[in-house]
């Protein structure tokens, strides 16, 4: 706090004194609404390891020329902020919009799923959550001061789970890193561990929201926060094969010398390993490509259609492998699937969801299936017309995964 004292003189007032208060202005996120300050540790930390204010002066007067005696007269001034000077209030603003986006977790997946969604302009409000202060407070900085170039968004972020209130989307990127030569599927207790502390306070901020579920093996973590959530089932998404039917149209487009957009195929069964080709709907323009060739994607392929779908299984663990993580590709599909939630487009993607009954899986268990997609989830599961072989391999998938979530104690 700084304080100056001024001395006016005038022919009326032969001596006034006036002290005045000057606030020292903190440095202020941009974006968010309070002074920036070290972010406190919460229950993230645990599972992983200033308005300015008016100020009332007076001033003391000696001798009243006019009055021809002494008086002391009192005179308060109220000294109004810049602000307030600036902008007359009508009414106080929306403090959460009605398409707002929580990311929890602000690694590399976290981060590029903020960017893709920003970029696109998906939504004008995000939240961030993470359990390291420094590394987020970071990451929000440099998203706010990038924002005079993505049409002013709102950007909140925090350690403390109440930002994330009134979320239409939670994206649950926060999990252990998959270590080299660990499958998806050996993370599963480690990151249930995570979701079991988290979910539950998530959704007691954000009790309408829909859940995107990134962190891996994605279908055994969709399913654990489907339960520890206690919401309806088609409010509780798992990104899936969404990312791996991407690659595999690109791969397919690669290899014939058209546009991705332009192949329309799908992986289906577990985000991994013993993911399922349906090389059966494989189709350019409405043109089937077994109908060309009918023992496409078969180990009797002449043309060894085949390799493209295990180039695709290799995918992941190759970027992982030149760069250290994979993260552009997954934040894009994860901004598709937030976009297709927030706009109610009912558009179909391979998302993980609950398959008991499909394709005669019997077990409760989520898994990935061509869905459409709206504001409330998942609104219909697509009935495949597949090929007795996919049948068994999605089949062969579903057992796979189960043999390891039937361990998982939720209690």
């Amino acid at each position: 706090m700084i304080l100056f004292s001024r001395v006016f003189s005038t022919t009326f007032l032969p001596k006034c004194v006036i002290t005045c208060t000057v606030h020292q202005i903190s440095r202020r996120n941009f974006c968010k609404k309070h002074p920036r300050r070290s972010l406190p540790p919460t229950i993230l930390s645990e599972v992983f390891g200033g308005v300015k204010t008016k100020k009332i002066v007076s001033a003391d007067f000696g001798k009243d020329a006019s009055a021809g005696s002494d008086l002391e007269r009192a005179v308060s001034f109220e000294t109004l902020c810049l602000k307030e000077e600036l902008l007359c209030k009508v009414t106080d603003p929306v403090r959460d919009c009605c398409h707002k986006v929580t990311i929890v977790g602000a690694g590399m997946v976290g981060v590029a799923i903020a960017n893709s969604i920003l970029f696109q302009r998906i939504t004008s409000h995000i939240a961030i959550v993470d359990a390291f202060p420094k590394k987020l407070e970071g990451e929000g900085m440099d998203f706010c001061h990038g924002s005079v170039y993505l049409d002013d968004p709102r950007v909140d972020y925090d350690t403390d789970f109440c930002i994330t209130s009134n979320s239409k989307v939670i994206v649950i990127a926060a999990g252990v890193r998959q270590t080299k030569g660990e499958t998806r599927l050996d993370l599963v207790q480690r990151n249930s561990e995570i979701l079991k502390n988290i979910v539950p306070t998530l959704v007691s901020y954000s009790p309408d929201a829909v859940i995107l579920l990134v962190a891996n093996p994605v279908d055994i973590m969709s399913w654990v926060t489907w339960k520890v959530s206690g919401l309806p089932v088609n409010r509780v998404i798992g990104s899936g094969t969404h990312l791996d039917s991407a690659r595999f149209r690109y791969l397919i487009a690669d290899r014939i010398g058209i546009a991705p957009s332009s192949v329309h195929a799908y992986i289906i069964g577990e985000h991994g390993d013993s993911q399922v080709p349906l090389w059966s709907g494989v189709n350019v323009a409405g043109v089937q490509f077994r109908d060309i060739l009918p023992n496409i994607g078969l180990e009797t392929d002449d043309e060894r259609w085949f390799e493209v779908h295990k180039e695709v299984v290799k995918l992941g663990p190759t970027v992982r492998c030149l760069k250290g993580y994979s993260n552009t590709a997954v934040g894009l599909s994860v901004a598709d699937i937030v976009k297709a939630i927030l706009t109610n487009s009912q558009r179909v993607l391979t998302v993980s969801t609950l398959i008991q009954g499909h394709h005669e899986v019997c077990q409760e268990m989520f898994l990935s299936l061509p869905c459409t997609i709206g504001e409330n989830g998942v609104t219909n599961i697509v009935r495949m017309r597949i090929t007795e072989g996919e049948r068994k391999l999605f089949q062969a998938s579903a057992t796979t995964v189960y043999d390891v979530q039937k361990d998982i104690k939720i209690g």
